[in-house]
C-alpha cells in the first residue's frame, strides 16, 4: 500500500504588539494562515517568516516596533511587518529594507498574501484543519470580541482616526455569530472591544439584522443584551459615557452583562479636556457615577487619565485629584503625556516639564491605590464568583467580574489544586492588598 508522505507545512512565527485590538487582528491572520496549511512557531529558528504586528500609537510605541522588527530581522532574516505601524512603509524600508512586505492595519488579505508570497504553503486535506472559533492568542476560556474598527473622534492627542480611519461597525449579527461559536467553543468571558464601543452602529444607522427570528439593533444596548443571553460573561471596554449608556446599568442588574465598564474619561478638568477635544466632556459624571451605582452597587468603573497635558495647570492637577477622590473609581491607570508625530496636540502651547509630569503621575497613582485598596478591604469576608486563569499546585489565580485580565486585579487562592482554568467557582475574600484579593474556594 502507497504511504502518503506529507508535505511539511511552513511555519510563521509572531510577534504581536500593541493593544488587545491589535490582538484580534493577530488571531484573525493566524486563523486565516492555519487555514491555509500554515503552522505556528514558537521561536525565530523554526520560522519559514516572521510575522510582526506593530503599533504606531505612541513614538515609543513606534520605536518598540522597530526594535522588534530589528530583532526579528537579525534572528530569522525573513519579515512580514503589519499593524498600526505599517502607515509608515517608508520608515521602516528605510530602517529595514531587507523586510518582504509591509501592510498596514486590517489588511488581512495583503498579510495572508505576503506570507504566502514569502513561504508558500502546499495544501493539504489533511493538514487545512482549523477549530472552527478560530486559532487564538488568549486563553482559551476568554476571547476579546471586536465589533468595530476605527473612530469618528479627534482627540488632540490621538492619531488613531489616521491610522485605523473612521468608525467601521460589524453586523450584529455576525458579531452574535462570532460570539456563539465562541462560547460554544469554550469561552466563558467575551471582552468587546473597539475604539468606541457607545458610537457602535452609529456609521451604519443602527441597523437592524435577524438574529434566532427576531431582529437585533446595530447597538450598544441591544448588542450587550444579546451577547449576555449566550450564557457567558460579558464585559465592556472603551465605553465613552454618552446618555444611553445608562440603558446598559439595567442589563447589568439582570445579571446580562458584567457590572464592570471601562471608560476612558482622560481627565476631569473642563479646560483639559476642551484642549483634548474630548468627546462627551459636559456629561454630569459624578452624578451618573452615584445613580448608577444606586441601580448596581457592586459596579466597577475603571478608567485611564492622561497627566501633563499641554496646559495643563496645578489648579487642573488639583481639580483632578479631587474629582478622583469624589469618584471612587475602582482601576485606575494614569499616563504622562507623550507627544505623538502627527497629533494636534503637539502644537499646543505651555507643554509641562518632564519632572513635573513625573511628579503628579505618581500622585494620581498613589491616590488611586489608597482607594482601590480601601475598596478591595471592604470586600473581605463576602463571597465572589471568580473565573480560574490559571492552577500551579494548590493555589489558583483567578479574577472577579470586577477584574479584566492583564489590566486589572487578580484573586489569588488556596486550596486550588482541584480547579481548572475556565472554572468559576465562588470564592470567599479572607484577605486584600492594593491591587489584588486573596482567598478560598467554597465549592
Amino acid at each position: 500500500m502507497e504511504t502518503r508522505t506529507l508535505p511539511r507545512p511552513p511555519r510563521v512565527g509572531l510577534v504581536s504588539l500593541g493593544c488587545p485590538k491589535a490582538l484580534v487582528d493577530s488571531e484573525r491572520i493566524i486563523t486565516k494562515l492555519r487555514a491555509d496549511g500554515y503552522q505556528m512557531s514558537p521561536d525565530y529558528a523554526g520560522a519559514d517568516v516572521v510575522l510582526v504586528n506593530t503599533c504606531g500609537f505612541l513614538d515609543s510605541a513606534k520605536e518598540e516596533s522597530l526594535e522588534a522588527i530589528g530583532e526579528a530581522i537579525a534572528e530569522n532574516g525573513r519579515v512580514v511587518v503589519t499593524g498600526c505601524m505599517g502607515n509608515e512603509a517608508e520608515v521602516i524600508r528605510q530602517r529595514f529594507p531587507d523586510v518582504l512586505a509591509v501592510t498596514g492595519p486590517q489588511q488581512y488579505e495583503e498579510v495572508v498574501s505576503a506570507v504566502h508570497d514569502a513561504a508558500p504553503a502546499a495544501t493539504s486535506p489533511y493538514l487545512d484543519l482549523v477549530p472552527e472559533a478560530g486559532l487564538k492568542l488568549t486563553p482559551r476560556h476568554y476571547s476579546y470580541l471586536k465589533i468595530s474598527e476605527g473612530c469618528n473622534h479627534r482627540c488632540s492627542f490621538c492619531i488613531i482616526p489616521s491610522i485605523r480611519g473612521d468608525l467601521v461597525s460589524r453586523r450584529p449579527d455576525a458579531i452574535l455569530r462570532e460570539a456563539e461559536k465562541l462560547v460554544e467553543a469554550g469561552t466563558k468571558e467575551l471582552l468587546v472591544i473597539s475604539q468606541d464601543t457607545s458610537a457602535y452602529g452609529v456609521d451604519i444607522r443602527h441597523q437592524s439584522r435577524m438574529w434566532k427570528g427576531h431582529e437585533v439593533r446595530a447597538h450598544m444596548t441591544d448588542l450587550a443584551r444579546e451577547l449576555g443571553r449566550l450564557g457567558a460573561w460579558v464585559r465592556l471596554h472603551y465605553v465613552y459615557p454618552y446618555p444611553h449608556v445608562d440603558q446598559v446599568i439595567p442589563l447589568m442588574a439582570e445579571g446580562l452583562v458584567l457590572p464592570y465598564l471601562d471608560i476612558p474619561f482622560q481627565h476631569a478638568s473642563p479646560k483639559v479636556l476642551r484642549s483634548m477635544k474630548r468627546p462627551a466632556n459636559e456629561a454630569k459624571v459624578l452624578e451618573r457615577l452615584k445613580n448608577w451605582r444606586s441601580v448596581v452597587p457592586d459596579i466597577a468603573v475603571r478608567s485611564s487619565f492622561v497627566v501633563g497635558f499641554p496646559g495643563e495647570t496645578d489648579e487642573d492637577f488639583e481639580y483632578l485629584l479631587s474629582w478622583l477622590e469624589e469618584a471612587q473609581l475602582d482601576r485606575v491607570g494614569a499616563f504622562k503625556f507623550e507627544p505623538v508625530s502627527g497629533a494636534a496636540a503637539n502644537a499646543l502651547p505651555d507643554h509641562v516639564p518632564q519632572e513635573l509630569k513625573q511628579e503628579r503621575h505618581e500622585r494620581v497613582m498613589a491616590l488611586s491605590a489608597r482607594i482601590s485598596a480601601e475598596k478591595l478591604e471592604a470586600k473581605i469576608g463576602k463571597t465572589l464568583d471568580v473565573l480560574i486563569d490559571a492552577v500551579e499546585g494548590e493555589g489558583a489565580t483567578g479574577r472577579s467580574k470586577a477584574d479584566a485580565p492583564e489590566i486589572d486585579g487578580e484573586v489569588h487562592l488556596r486550596d486550588a489544586g482541584h480547579l481548572s482554568p475556565g472554572d468559576i467557582v465562588p470564592v470567599r475574600i479572607e484577605d486584600s492588598d492594593e491591587h489584588d484579593l486573596f482567598g478560598v474556594p467554597t465549592a
